[in-house]
């Protein structure tokens, strides 16, 4: 929750009140558009400026949050091809957030993802407004989906399935975009695509994987600064939810997404530390999710 963000911060922001409140992204939007070329960038840059506007302006959930509290977040936008004439940009998201770690200077990377069908049509000078009872915009709804998306995962770190609203929110967008015809937010089209992200998520079967995001911040990351050892051991016991939901939701994508975007972050908390069985067991269970990261899984071992 909010609150235990403001916990987590406060050493750093003391000075900052208690009692303002702000909205909940502290949003980068960066649009790339060296690939297009013999267009005015003026509507690339506009575009960039009415992004992020939206993302950082928007109150996105009735939550308050003080200005230190708002999650950390980027979304690099790389326009692929741009239609002119129909004001049609086919483009490639990279979308990030992290979460700061309790008495240290660590954030930690909390959603890590790239969209390669954010596909949409943008006039220069368009008002962005976002209204989830109506969802006619396909670039508002695309912005809202990751917004909903990474406020729910963040709250989800604080407490126990804590971003459930935040997380319906995603799946309505999802559910009211049916009519758009860009890929990305139907079922058949594939099992890591915005749709099968969010269902995925709030389906029962992966209810572990949301409780072990709790398991692994709360009682794992935030001790590491005061107790390393306890907390490496605790993230250990939270990585065995991984494994039931791997084996509760076989078909999902989700459980190796976790370990693509936790890699760098297991190797540093295990490499050379814990005891020989656990790391052997740590690194065959991570095997068994995900082996296209074994040089990683390897490194855990040493």
């Amino acid at each position: 929750m909010p609150n235990i963000r403001r916990l987590l911060t406060c050493c750093l922001l003391a000075a900052c009140a208690l009692d303002t409140t702000a909205q909940e992204l502290n949003a980068k939007v960066a649009v790339n558009h060296q690939k297009v070329q013999g267009t005015s960038t003026s509507i690339f840059e506009n575009l960039q400026t009415s992004l992020n506007q939206l993302m950082n302006e928007f109150h996105w959930t009735n939550q308050q949050y003080a200005p230190h509290e708002r999650i950390a977040c980027s979304f690099n936008i790389t326009v692929n091809k741009y239609t002119e004439g129909e004001n049609k940009f086919d483009c490639t998201l990279t979308v990030q957030s992290s979460r700061p770690i309790f008495n240290s200077t660590y954030t930690s990377t909390v959603f890590n993802f790239q969209d390669a069908a954010f596909s949409f049509t943008f006039q220069e000078f368009d008002q962005l407004e976002f209204r989830l009872d109506q969802i006619d915009n396909e670039l508002t709804a695309l912005m809202a989906y990751y917004a909903y998306l990474i406020i729910g995962w963040d709250l989800d770190t604080m407490s126990p399935l804590g971003g459930t609203e935040a997380l319906r929110n995603a799946q309505t967008i999802v559910t009211g975009a049916q009519s758009f015809t860009s890929k990305g937010w139907k079922a058949f089209e594939g099992n890591k695509n915005r749709y099968a992200i969010i269902n995925d998520y709030l389906d029962g079967g992966l209810e572990p994987l949301r409780r072990l995001q709790y398991q692994y911040y709360r009682n794992g990351m935030d001790e590491m600064a005061t107790n390393a050892e306890r907390g490496r051991a605790n993230i250990t016991t939270a990585l065995e939810l991984l494994k039931k939901a791997k084996e509760d939701k076989p078909m999902s994508s989700l459980p190796q997404l976790f370990t693509e975007i936790k890699r760098d972050e297991l190797v540093n908390i295990y490499k050379g530390k814990g005891t020989a069985n656990e790391k052997e067991a740590l690194y065959e269970m991570l095997m068994s999710i995900n082996p296209s990261q074994s040089n990683y899984w390897r490194r855990i071992r040493q």
